[in-house]
């Protein structure tokens, strides 16, 4: 890049179509790796999301033809050195943006091609849907590294996509899984067409942001609380004031209009949700 260029950003923010934001970690010179500048711009846009009504589904993805090769290797040598609290905060602002993507209303689609390793496997891992490109390959490099497989989520994250079992042969030996393993064990929803991914995942967007959104962030929020569901009694408890409150959304009215005149809805309405994922029983 020219000396007089401005310097872009880390992580590129555009609306391709209604409903649908894509942010591309764009660091493909690093190969899309993670620094606190780009985690700290992680968080800020989930943030930001959070408040946006007029979004419907985040898709994140990687330029330059790789998802995000973890955390940089520039930064060990520095954050090493931190005091054990100084490193401690550091870990959770950096943690912020796994949160951050969880707990979305929107829904999260991770496009990946190239690599998913480490912390970018985690990125992928918080997103409610995975795409592969079928190069794509993932990795847990944790312990590659003498650091533990429980970093940036990965020890939560993962046994629920995989199971115990596979998640920890991935964390245990920090090996490549390619894109085919990933989905035939559920790590990956599907692989996509080669040099196809970024217009499968906002297809994928698109058929989502189409719902209500109020829907989509209710279905979000009962499956994530009801993964841990002791039994389904708790789960019958937990899914029943989501449709309260779904019944009560103008998107209601208009699914219902919109059958009865064969046409298809026209969900405008996105109004907040109440979040009771801290009331008992949750």
């Amino acid at each position: 890049m020219d000396a007089s260029e401005p310097r872009q950003p880390s992580l590129l923010v555009d609306r391709p179509a209604p409903g649908v934001v894509v942010a591309t970690l764009n660091r493909p010179a690093r190969r899309n790796a993670l620094d606190e500048d780009l985690f700290a711009r992680l968080t800020l846009l989930c943030a930001e999301l959070r408040v946006d009504t007029s979004v419907r589904v985040l898709v994140l993805s990687g330029a330059g033809g790789t998802f995000c090769a973890g955390y940089d290797i520039g930064e060990v040598d520095r954050i090493a050195g931190l005091p054990p609290l100084e490193l401690l905060a550091l870990l959770h602002r950096q943690a912020a943006a796994i949160t951050g993507l969880r707990d979305l209303p929107q829904a999260v689609i991770a496009a990946v091609d190239g690599t998913a390793i480490g912390a970018g496997l985690s990125l992928a891992l918080a997103a409610d849907i995975r795409l592969a490109d079928p190069g794509a390959r993932f990795r847990a490099s944790f312990v590659k590294m003498g650091l533990s497989g429980g970093d940036m989520g990965a020890s939560w994250l993962l046994p629920r996509l995989t199971g115990l079992g596979f998640a920890s042969e991935m964390l245990l030996t920090g090996r490549y899984v390619t894109a085919r393993e990933a989905v035939e064990r559920g790590l990956a929803n599907r692989l996509t067409d080669p040099g196809r991914l970024r217009e499968a995942a906002l297809a994928l967007a698109a058929e989502i942001a189409a719902n209500s959104p109020v829907s989509v962030s209710l279905t979000k929020r009962v499956l994530q609380s009801n993964t841990d569901a002791p039994s389904l009694a708790v789960a019958l408890e937990r899914e029943a004031p989501a449709q309260v409150l779904a019944a009560h959304s103008p998107d209601v009215r208009e699914a219902v209009a919109a059958f009865r005149s064969r046409r298809e809805p026209r969900f405008d309405g996105a109004p907040e949700v109440p979040d009771h994922s801290s009331e008992p029983g949750n």
